[in-house]
């Protein structure tokens, strides 16, 4: 029998550097009762969707830096999401930028969040893949600087029951690295959902500049099939602050197809009707881990310390 969840991605056009907290939470709560109105149980909206990406900008003002980030969730400009999840009866994903205290010093997560139809955090992922760079780069178009403004998450990749099948989060650059699913797909996830703020070009590499909607989609879909789970790509896109950053957001079944993609560069609701078994035919022939993988050759490929010289 099917097991059908309704998945939306809310897809985020630029987020102005003047714009408040409470516009952008009410552009979300607009898309999330749109995402309700077309059938959604789960609404995921994007990586650092409160704020403009600030990694992009270099300044030295601590307390300019901790103004992006959220010092309890929910707090008094996000708690209209929770109120409206639990009235509306949808859950939802918000990535967010994370000011933390509770070790007794201040610590900065770029942070994600699931939450259930009645308005309860269920899980919380920290970004472990940082890119960028930490020094200033002034010669640079714009910058990607989060290994200067966060720390490496420090969670690991977590699975929750949750919207009637296991769900899991990764975030952005996450998304390119197999280890990030694997990790997931050990756990049985079904659904991972995962927020972007992908800049059309790239400084240190230009060249790749042509291929970045393909490889987003590529890091997506493979991670779907080779893990026999639907993953869930929200964009923030368009123009930001004179920063161009792809779209595309899509919903990837565990056939590594992308069943709905979005079309514009602004806010946009796609959804998918998912059935969380379809699955379950590929973790059981192809991808039969118990069968098939054999971690003892991974192990003696580790501890070579470089290619095997011929005979």
């Amino acid at each position: 029998m099917a097991r059908i969840v309704t998945l939306a991605a809310a897809q985020m056009g630029p987020i102005a550097r003047t714009e408040t907290r409470p516009q952008v939470v009410e552009r979300l709560l607009a898309m999330m009762r749109q995402a309700k109105g077309m059938g959604a149980d789960v609404v995921a909206f994007p990586e650092a969707a409160l704020t403009a990406f600030f990694p992009h900008w270099y300044t030295e003002d601590d307390a300019e830096v901790d103004r992006w980030f959220e010092a309890e969730m929910p707090g008094p400009q996000t708690q209209p999401l929770f109120d409206e999840a639990r009235r509306l009866g949808i859950g939802f994903h918000l990535g967010y930028c994370e000011l933390d205290r509770t070790s007794g010093r201040k610590r900065r997560f770029n942070t994600a969040i699931l939450v259930d139809a009645q308005g309860r955090i269920i899980g919380k992922y920290r970004k472990i893949h940082l890119p960028g760079h930490a020094d200033h780069r002034p010669q640079t178009p714009f910058q990607n600087l989060e290994k200067r403004y966060f720390e490496v998450g420090d969670l690991g990749f977590g699975a929750w029951r949750a919207f009637g099948g296991i769900a899991g989060m990764i975030i952005c650059n996450d998304r390119r690295w197999p280890e990030s699913y694997r990790v997931l797909g050990l756990q049985a996830v079904e659904m991972v959902f995962c927020g972007y703020n992908t800049p059309v070009h790239h400084p240190a590499a230009p060249d790749h500049d042509r291929l970045g909607q393909f490889h987003n989609e590529l890091s997506m879909q493979s991670g779907a099939y080779q893990n026999s789970t639907w993953v869930v790509g929200i964009a923030k896109a368009g123009v930001e602050e004179g920063v161009d950053m792809i779209a595309g957001s899509c919903i990837i079944a565990p056939t590594g197809e992308i069943v709905a993609r979005a079309s514009t560069a602004g806010d946009e609701v796609i959804v998918a009707r998912c059935d969380l078994d379809l699955g379950r035919s590929y973790r059981e022939t192809t991808f039969h881990m118990a069968i098939h993988r054999r971690p003892e050759h991974y192990r003696m490929i580790v501890e070579r310390t470089g290619p095997q010289a011929p005979d």
